[in-house]
Parts: C-alpha cells; structure tokens; sequence
C-alpha cells in the first residue's frame, strides 16, 4: 500500500515537473505570472519543472525502497509539502487571495499529499 501511494505522489510531481520543462507559461498561468523573459521562464523549469522531476525520481526509488530510502524520502517529501502548504496559509493572512483556486485548491492538494505519504511512511 504504501508504495501505491508514494507512486500517486510521484505521478503528481512527475506531471508537473514534465509541464514546467516544456510549457512553463502554461504551468504558472493560474497563479496570474506573466513569464515575459526568458529568465523568468528558466527559473519556472529549475523550480517547478527540474525540481518537480527530481522530487518525481526520488519517490519511483522510495515506492521500490530502493536502498531502504522510502521511509526517510516519504518524510522528507512530505515536510517540504506541509512547508508549502504554511507558505499559502501565510499568504492567506498577507494578503488574503481572492479565490479558491488556484492558491487554496493547491493548499489541500499540498496536504493531501503530505497526509499520503505521511501514511506510506508508518
């Protein structure tokens, strides 16, 4: 079970990631970012599109348990969702976002994930 769920996990980094190395305008668009630069859009595919596949890559070795890492990566992963998650919540009390998505829909799928793999790890 729990690599069932470190693998959904994955799945949803290794989308984003794929969607960020090649439409990073595409990836940010809900989120009202205009990517005018080609600065601005390399640092959309190094954060959201080559980060998202690493993140993607680690989770297929910690769904396997390769080398016995799918406890200590589960957690690991989920922390930097939670902390994610903190960042919108923080923002929520800043500058109140004006609707559920993209920011809060993306709060819970943060946490849901983080409960994911939260659960994998135990």
């Amino acid at each position: 079970m729990a690599s069932v769920l470190i693998g959904l996990v994955a799945l949803f980094f290794l989308g984003m990631g794929l969607l960020g190395l090649v439409d990073p305008r595409r990836l940010i668009r809900p989120f009202g970012i205009a990517l005018e630069s080609a600065t601005a859009r390399t640092e959309v595919r190094a954060v959201y599109g080559g980060f998202g596949v690493a993140v993607a890559v680690l989770l297929g070795f910690a769904a396997f348990d390769v080398g016995g890492i799918q406890r200590g990566a589960a957690i690991a992963v989920a922390v930097a969702l939670v902390g994610m998650a903190f960042g919108r919540l923080v923002a929520r009390f800043a500058e109140q976002p004006e609707r559920f998505y993209p920011s809060w829909l993306y709060f819970w799928v943060e946490i849901v994930m983080a409960a994911l793999l939260v659960v994998s790890a135990l």
